[in-house]
């Protein structure tokens, strides 16, 4: 069949017409190429920052745990509900002149409850308790490993109105990185099982950096799709706000919002029995309510979609909110975070994205390395690299500066919140 409409070409007229079609194709194929490059080289430093600074966050919680005894807990001495309202009562026992801000369930087995306070001062700190006793086992400094990773991978320790489009618009050079892959390597769906040749530098590391981006298409499309979220949040598509009780500002200190606590807290339950309290926003400021936020049957959203607010005064639930009622657009908003940092599905689904944000991570670095290895034959390895450095052109300054303000401003973060 096929060698029939061949035949009935005619031998001239296909001679000049095929070879104008391979040139094209092979310009094309150039030219995304020469995008593919430059969006992974010019930005490849800070790029690599971000995506290695993300990772590490996705087990903040649990670096924290290694650094701070006090928010161990023996998971063989919890039993029963939570303490929540002998914690409260704790918390203002020890800090009577500070302010209880929230009350947070532990983040999984052998952790610890956290009240985060606030000081006259305005300063910011930690209490942690015993989840089944609500005994105190120790404070901490506002600033951890928690907070440390997270303003660098989210704006870089500048204003969140300045870092936050700066970082999340980086996501549009990996949606275009993502894009072009799939022309510049040929073939793609079949590079899940090639094996890595090692004759040499320089194919291993394109075939290790081709192997770990098929593998990683799906987590690099859901981290650019987050990110590029978080640019059109943070800049023309601010989510709408969430329904708020009006409830009069609560004129009371810590001990006596603490001992209001029992019976809003009954009262919550009662009203939204389904609902599994994670955190609990104690009355501040003009909000004069308790929040009761946690999960219910909503997937995948934060806790703050699901909310019992409850008056301090009278101890009345005033309004309840379930996240299956929020718009497209706020549950998109919702569900950002946990498909972001893989948080939905405890330990499990977050080791799944550290593993993957580490081969993001690793793309940044070999893309490089690739680049640097092609001009290798000319001149040498160092030559190469330097190449390299150069082909990142003016860009290398300001990626450089990214990184350079984060690591800069971490005093400021600390002084902010005291230091320890």
């Amino acid at each position: 069949m096929v060698s029939l409409e061949r035949a009935s070409v005619p031998e001239g007229k296909g001679a000049e017409s095929s070879p104008p079609k391979r040139v094209a194709k092979a310009k094309g194929s150039r030219l995304w190429w020469r995008v593919h490059q430059w969006v992974g080289l010019k930005l490849s430093i800070l790029l690599g920052f971000v995506f290695l600074t993300g990772t590490i966050a996705v087990f903040s919680h649990e670096i924290d745990w290694l650094l701070r005894p006090a928010l161990r807990v023996d998971p063989a001495t919890v039993q029963g509900p939570l303490a929540w309202s002998a914690a409260a009562r704790n918390v203002a026992a020890l800090r009577p002149e500070a302010k209880i801000l929230l009350l947070d369930a532990p983040v999984d087995r052998g952790f610890a409850m956290i009240a985060t306070l606030q000081t006259p001062d305005g300063r910011r700190g930690f209490v942690y308790l015993h989840p089944s006793t609500g005994a105190v086992r120790g404070e901490g400094s506002w600033v951890g490993a928690q907070r440390v990773l997270r303003n660098m991978h989210r704006h870089l320790n500048l204003p969140t109105a300045v870092g936050v489009p700066i970082v999340s618009a980086l996501s549009v050079l990996l949606l275009i990185s993502l894009a072009t892959s799939f022309v510049v390597y040929k073939k793609w769906w079949r590079g899940f099982l090639r094996p890595v040749r090692w004759r040499d530098a320089r194919t291993a590391m394109g075939d290790l950096h081709r192997l770990a981006g098929v593998w990683s298409l799906w987590f690099v499309a859901l981290i650019g799709a987050t990110g590029l979220w978080y640019l059109a949040e943070s800049t023309v598509a601010k989510a709408p706000p969430a329904p708020r009780a009006k409830v009069a500002a609560v004129k009371l200190d810590a001990r006596g919002v603490a001992t209001r606590l029992e019976g809003n807290l009954v009262a919550a339950q009662a009203a939204y029995p389904g609902l599994r309290i994670q955190r609990i926003v104690f009355p501040s400021g003009k909000v004069g309510a308790f929040q009761f936020q946690g999960q219910h049957r909503a997937l995948l959203v934060r806790e703050r979609a699901n909310v019992a607010w409850t008056d301090p005064a009278t101890g009345k639930v005033v309004l309840t909110t379930d996240g299956r009622d929020l718009s497209a657009h706020q549950r998109i908003s919702e569900m950002a975070d946990p498909l972001h940092f893989g948080t939905f599905g405890g330990v499990w689904t977050k080791l799944i994205w550290f593993v993957f944000g580490l081969a993001l991570t690793s793309l940044s670095v070999s893309g490089v390395a690739v680049y640097a290895l092609r001009l290798s034959r000319e001149g040498g390895a160092w030559a190469a690299w330097t190449r390299a450095w150069r082909g990142m052109g003016l860009w290398r300054w300001p990626a450089l500066a990214g990184i350079g303000i984060a690591l800069a401003l971490l005093p400021t973060l600390l002084r902010a919140a005291g230091g320890d």
